[in-house]
């Protein structure tokens, strides 16, 4: 099976400056939906593209880094480049991450890590061969980010812009109910705890229902603690999805649990998805709904 037209394939090979911002790219590159490979030896381009090719529209976005961590097969870059120019089903883009000499050695004193191509030397050394070697590279890419003054939430923001038609949708809000007695998710951003509201629990009939019952989320909407929580924490969320959203984050996960999972978290956590659904791309999930246990809560 073949992929489809040019039109419809995106190759991006990142490569540039060791410390202009490669690992912020290539997470840019998967939060838009591109299958990444960090490193990969240029000598084995060749047989990746044969797996795009046959994949069918599988793997029709595909991001690459390629950067002196694999300089032996260097040359083999360029003989691959050239093979691609000839082809007809794909083009690929070559997007080159600069910076100024002074604001690499900055950035390598400030995470103490040493040059790949002067790991006992001092990192101007390995700056200035580096930028030798790339020359070639940088003289082929379409295109050249300077980031010596960019932040890496405004170097995501330029990915974005320059690669996304759908940058808006590319923050995404879940929200997801818990219980406490089976641990807090380790994915979570924000938690809230909702374990002083009224327990429909204790109520016989409503025990084995849940939240997505509308008996439950009744009674655990009725009371005036649970309207006053719902009030304070979309005031809080109106504020600081927002900001998130602006900081560059991708995703957003808002964790509400109760001690089970399965009534009051389960409700709350319906109601505050569906509020912001709207606004943004907004998944709900429970992840402990299913677990019931016949002790008390």
């Amino acid at each position: 099976m073949s992929v489809g037209s040019t039109s419809d394939v995106q190759l991006v090979i990142i490569t540039g400056m060791s410390g202009a911002g490669k690992t912020v790219a290539i997470q840019s590159f998967e939060d838009l939906g591109f299958f990444c490979v960090d490193n990969l030896p240029p000598t084995l381009l060749p047989k990746f593209l044969e797996l795009m090719k046959e994949s069918g529209n599988k793997m029709n976005k595909v991001a690459l880094v390629m950067d002196l961590r694999g300089r032996e097969f260097f040359e083999s870059l360029f003989e691959a480049l050239d093979d691609l120019a000839e082809t007809s089903w794909i083009t690929p883009q070559i997007l080159f991450l600069d910076a100024k000499d002074s604001v690499l050695v900055t950035r390598y004193k400030e995470t103490r890590r040493s040059h790949p191509l002067a790991p006992t030397g001092l990192p101007l050394g390995g700056i200035q061969m580096e930028r030798e070697l790339l020359e070639e590279l940088k003289g082929r890419a379409q295109i050249i980010y300077d980031t010596s003054e960019l932040k890496p939430r405004e170097l995501r923001e330029k990915i974005i812009g320059q690669f996304s038609t759908h940058a808006s949708q590319v923050f995404t809000v879940n929200v997801m109910s818990f219980g406490f007695k089976y641990g807090i998710p380790i994915d979570a951003d924000l938690v809230f705890d909702v374990r002083f509201l009224p327990n429909p629990h204790y109520i016989d009939h409503m025990r084995p229902k849940t939240g997505l019952e509308e008996e439950v989320s009744t009674y655990v909407l009725k009371w005036n603690e649970t309207q006053k929580f719902i009030e304070k924490v979309l005031d809080l969320l109106t504020f600081m999805l927002p900001q998130y959203k602006r900081e560059g984050k991708s995703q957003l996960v808002i964790a509400i649990g109760c001690t089970g999972g399965q009534h009051r978290s389960v409700t709350l956590a319906e109601y505050i998805g569906n509020h912001f659904k709207e606004e943004y791309k907004t998944h709900i999930t429970h992840r402990d709904i299913e677990r019931r246990k016949d002790h008390v809560r």
